[in-house]
């Protein structure tokens, strides 16, 4: 497993957007277990892959490399968990596209943090990208207000925050691995899942959309992008991850004939144009 850590940023970062552009389709699939019980059989497929993928890589330094990331990995496992429950609600009370439009304004904010948190200045073009990605947002949530879909995404805004906050602490401390942050977010998950799920009965189907999502999903997503994001630029990550926006209604769209609303392709699409322009930004970022 090693071979991650010497993969190319911008490639582990397009294929982890690629695997996390599956969980809309797999959280639809889901037969009866409710939001919480999502959350948990998520959450300890999550557990026992990222394990498996520690174990592989470090072997009996597992536990040394965990003790070693400190409060950082700590502090980043307990932001990224809170992505993990907004993930899993949005997607129960919106549509998938409305979600992953709204995750894809991380390059913006991104921007904005790495202006604040890593002194990273921003251009004219991002600064007019970040306009526009509000601009879509906005669109998206004021139709909402009538349609029902307001709470989805609002906590859908929190899935872009939260991992810009990780991507921050993840580049303010590039001598540590991180990829221990991920497996608190999942140990946090976990006891969320346990305290909150109604009952601990499931169906075999859903078990195995537990699997799907818990795995190739959410595992091989989450450490590629923790992988990747280490070496590559703030502003650049999100733009990278676009895969995830332009696959995840593709998949709802062909399997489960789930069409979103005018007001929703709009807004993404001044989201799409948003990070599009930003992709033509060429100014070199300053760290002081």
């Amino acid at each position: 497993m090693k071979f991650l850590y010497k993969t190319p940023g911008f490639i582990l970062l397009l294929f982890g957007g690629f695997c996390l552009s599956w969980g809309g389709l797999i959280i639809r699939s889901f037969e009866a277990a409710s939001v919480w019980q999502i959350l948990l059989l998520r959450s300890v497929f999550f557990m026992f892959a990222l394990m498996t993928f520690l174990f592989l890589a470090y072997k009996k330094k597992t536990f040394k490399i965990i003790k070693e990331s400190g409060y950082p990995a700590l502090l980043g496992g307990f932001v990224m968990s809170l992505s993990f429950i907004a993930f899993v609600v949005s997607m129960s009370n919106t549509t998938v596209a409305n979600v992953v439009f709204i995750i894809s304004t991380q390059t913006m904010f991104l921007a904005l943090f790495g202006y604040f948190y890593l002194r990273e200045k921003i251009s004219l073009i991002s600064f007019i990208s970040i306009l526009l990605a509000m601009s879509g947002i906005t669109v998206m949530v004021g139709d909402s207000l009538s349609s029902g879909s307001f709470f989805g995404n609002l906590v859908a805004l929190a899935i872009p925050i939260n991992f810009s906050i990780l991507v921050m602490i993840i580049r303010k401390n590039k001598n540590l691995d991180m990829v221990p942050a991920i497996f608190y977010s999942g140990v946090f998950s976990i006891i969320y899942g346990l305290i909150l799920s109604e009952s601990f009965h499931f169906t075999n189907h859903d078990i195995l959309m537990g699997f799907l999502l818990g795995v190739p999903q959410l595992a091989f997503g989450f450490i590629c992008i923790t992988i990747g994001s280490r070496t590559t630029p703030s502003t650049t990550i999100g733009l990278l991850m676009l895969t995830e926006t332009i696959f995840a209604p593709i998949w709802v769209w062909l399997f489960l004939n789930e069409i979103p609303p005018i007001s929703v392709l709009l807004g993404g699409a001044i989201i799409i144009l948003a990070i599009i322009l930003k992709s033509f930004d060429k100014s070199k970022l300053l760290t002081s």
